[in-house]
């Protein structure tokens, strides 16, 4: 039998927890990376239970779950169709992990960019508008713990983001923040997001913090919401690759 090109290495893919888990994390993977294109079909469920070395049980609670992420639909007389990217469920945590690991995943990341742009600029003004005394102070606190990290890159990426999910939560916007933090979250496993700061970006980005706190510190919300999308556009523009 012909080799599937989308089939997993199976020494790895035995290590994983709950085989139904392990098999739709590998579809998914498959199909938004366009192993499998859209309008062809996944190999049949014999096919699928030799490739994964899985019960037909667990085939097909796989093949509802890719349903349910919009990525299949299975066909009568045709089986599992692959849909298009308009039907995929995006914003799930695997179809968006996924999606940044194609081949024009930097793009994906362009976008998600622009979307935290929108959504963290409201809420540093939101921030702005409702901070109170206790809550300056916490932030200055976090903005010198963040001072003390400045020669040590994987320290301050992860000070970075406890600064910004303590002005999100200030905010008081949850949606905007689960967003933000769902599609953020994704994107940290990807090396073409976090990138490689140097000293000279981390100082950059330093100052741009400061600014921040400043703005919202003195409750000017429109300083606030332009120091946080000039922060993120310059923060990006270092850490971006090119395609």
């Amino acid at each position: 039998m012909t080799a599937d090109p989308a089939a997993p290495d199976q020494a790895a893919f035995a290590r994983r927890p709950r085989l139904a888990n392990a098999v739709v994390d590998h579809l998914t993977h498959a199909i938004v990376t366009e192993l499998y294109p859209a309008g062809t079909p996944l190999p049949t469920e014999s096919a699928l239970c030799d490739i994964y070395k899985v019960s037909r049980t667990v085939i097909r609670e796989v093949s509802t779950t890719l349903a349910e992420k919009g990525l299949v639909n299975s066909q009568q007389g045709r089986g599992t169709i692959v849909l298009d990217q308009f039907h995929w469920n995006m914003l799930d945590p695997t179809v968006l992990s996924a999606l940044f690991q194609r081949r024009d995943g930097v793009e994906f990341l362009d976008n998600m960019i622009e979307i935290r742009t929108l959504l963290e600029c409201s809420m540093a003004a939101k921030a702005a508008n409702k901070i109170n005394d206790v809550e300056i102070s916490e932030l200055g606190r976090l903005l010198g713990r963040l001072e003390g990290m400045m020669d040590d890159p994987v320290a301050y990426a992860a000070g970075d983001i406890e600064f910004h999910n303590f002005i999100m939560s200030v905010s008081g916007d949850r949606l905007g923040r689960a967003i933000v933090t769902g599609l953020q979250g994704q994107a940290l496993a990807n090396r073409g997001y976090s990138g490689h700061p140097t000293i000279t970006d981390i100082a950059e980005t330093h100052r741009a913090h400061a600014a921040i706190v400043s703005a919202i510190a003195r409750h000017d919300a429109a300083a606030a919401s332009v120091e946080m999308g000039a922060h993120i556009a310059s923060a990006w523009k270092h850490r971006r690759q090119a395609p």
